[in-house]
C-alpha cells in the first residue's frame, strides 16, 4: 500500500491491502463507546453493550497485530464513560450557534439499555476491558498504561464525584522485545540533579562487597550500577500533560501535537512507518510528517479525509513558508555579522593606521599641533 495517503473505507478492509510485518508503529483514537453518531453504517462506538464494542475492536487489533513489525508498538488512545438512566441524548444542545439542535443531533445511547450488571451512575471501565481483551484475546504485551492529564479539560457539573480531567494510553507490543527509543522522550529533571548524593562510582560487577558492613548495606543492589543520574533526562513517566487543541475544520477538540509526538518519537525511526486506522483530524499523520517518518492513514468518513488532505496540505505549505523564512532570517544576520566584521576590521585597520601617523608625527617635531588634533579627529 503506497503511503503518504489517506484512504477512505472501513479500516478493517482497508488494512487487507497492507503487507504482513510492514507497520512499525501504531498511533490512534477510536471513537468513544457511546459519544458520538457519525451517521455512517459501518462505525464504530454506538454497539448496544460495552461487550460488543470490545469485540468490534478485538476484530479491528488482529488485522492491526497481522500488519505489525515484529518489534512494533501500538499506541491506543480510549477514553471512559458512564451508564446513565436513559432518556433524551446528554448530547443535545450544545451551545454552539452552528449547531442549534447540537453537534451529534438526537441519538439513542447504548449506555442507556438495560445491561446484566452495569447499572446507572457506574464507571463502565471502557479503556481496561479493552485492554484486557488485546491482551487476553490477540497475545498483545500490555506493556504500559499512561495518564493523558488534560489540565484544560471540560467543566462539568457532577457535584457527587470528581470531574474526569483525563484518557489512557496504552502501549501495546507484538512482542516481548520490540523497538523503544528510550533517549528519544526523555524528561528534564524536576529537582536537581545530585539528589541521590551523585557521589557513587560504578562499580565493577566482580567487585567483592562486605553484606556484613551496615556502612554498605545497599551495595550489592548498587553494584555495576551508576546511581549518577543521566546528564539527558530521566526515563519518560507515565503522566502526561497536555491541554486539548481546537482545530477550526473538526468541530470537537483534537490531540494535541505533542501527545502523537512522543509516541512516535519512542516507537520510530526517520523512514519507519505510522499508521492511524481512526485518523479524524489528521494530527498523526502531520506531526508523522513532520518528524520524516512515513504514514498510512485511515478514516471512515470522506469529510475527515478531505479536511486532512487540506490540513496536511496546510500544514507542510505553513512549515515551508516558515523554514524559508528561517533560511532568510539566518542568511541576512550572516550578512549582517560578516558587515560588522568587514566594519570592525576597517576601524581596526584605520586605528592602526592612526596610531601609526601619531607615533610618527610625535618622532616628527616639525609637525605642528593644529595638524595633530585634526589627524586624531578622525577617530
Amino acid at each position: 500500500m503506497e503511503t503518504d495517503v489517506v484512504y477512505e473505507g472501513n479500516c478493517i478492509e482497508q488494512m487487507k491491502k497492507i503487507e504482513d510485518n510492514s507497520i512499525q508503529c501504531v498511533v490512534t483514537s477510536p471513537p468513544y463507546w457511546g459519544l458520538r453518531d457519525y451517521g455512517h453504517a459501518d462505525q464504530i462506538g454506538l454497539e448496544e453493550t460495552p461487550e460488543k464494542y470490545v469485540d468490534d475492536l478485538v476484530k479491528v487489533f488482529s488485522e492491526v497485530k497481522r500488519v505489525l513489525k515484529d518489534d512494533g508498538t501500538i499506541w491506543l488512545n480510549l477514553g471512559d464513560t458512564y451508564y446513565s438512566k436513559g432518556g433524551a441524548s446528554r448530547h443535545k444542545g450544545y451551545s454552539d450557534p452552528k449547531y442549534p439542535n447540537g453537534r451529534n443531533g438526537e441519538f439513542a445511547e447504548p449506555q442507556t439499555a438495560p445491561h446484566k450488571f452495569l447499572k446507572a451512575k457506574d464507571l463502565v471501565g471502557i479503556p481496561w476491558r479493552v485492554a484486557f481483551a488485546l491482551q487476553e484475546r490477540l497475545g498483545l504485551y500490555l506493556r504500559q498504561a499512561i495518564i493523558w492529564h488534560k489540565p484544560n479539560a471540560m467543566p462539568s457539573s457532577v457535584s457527587d464525584r470528581p470531574s474526569t480531567d483525563y484518557e489512557f494510553i496504552f502501549l501495546l507490543s507484538k512482542s516481548e522485545r520490540y523497538f523503544y527509543d528510550n533517549n528519544a522522550i526523555k524528561e528534564p529533571y524536576d529537582k536537581p540533579i545530585d539528589r541521590w548524593g551523585g557521589s557513587y562510582k560504578r562499580r565493577a560487577k566482580n567487585e567483592k562487597i562486605d553484606p556484613n558492613n551496615k556502612a554498605n548495606a545497599n551495595s550489592l543492589a548498587r553494584a555495576g550500577r551508576d546511581m549518577r543520574p543521566d546528564e539527558n533526562g530521566r526515563n519518560c513517566r507515565t503522566v502526561w500533560s497536555f491541554n486539548t487543541q481546537p482545530y477550526p475544520e473538526a468541530h470537537f477538540a483534537v490531540f494535541p501535537e505533542e501527545l502523537p509526538e512522543r509516541c512516535i518519537k519512542a516507537g520510530t525511526r526517520e523512514g519507519d512507518i505510522v499508521l492511524d486506522i481512526f485518523a479524524g483530524s489528521g494530527t498523526t499523520l502531520w506531526v508523522a510528517k513532520k518528524l520524516n517518518r512515513r504514514f498510512i492513514g485511515i478514516e471512515l468518513s470522506s469529510e475527515y479525509v478531505s479536511l486532512i488532505n487540506k490540513r496536511i496540505s496546510q500544514e507542510t505549505l505553513h512549515a515551508l513558508k516558515f523554514t524559508q523564512a528561517n533560511s532568510t532570517s539566518l542568511s541576512h544576520n550572516r550578512n549582517l555579522k560578516d558587515l560588522s566584521a568587514d566594519k570592525s576590521q576597517i576601524s581596526a585597520n584605520a586605528e592602526t593606521s592612526l596610531n601609526s601617523d601619531i607615533i610618527g608625527n610625535f618622532k616628527n617635531p616639525l609637525v605642528s599641533k593644529e595638524q595633530l588634533n585634526k589627524q586624531g579627529a578622525r577617530r
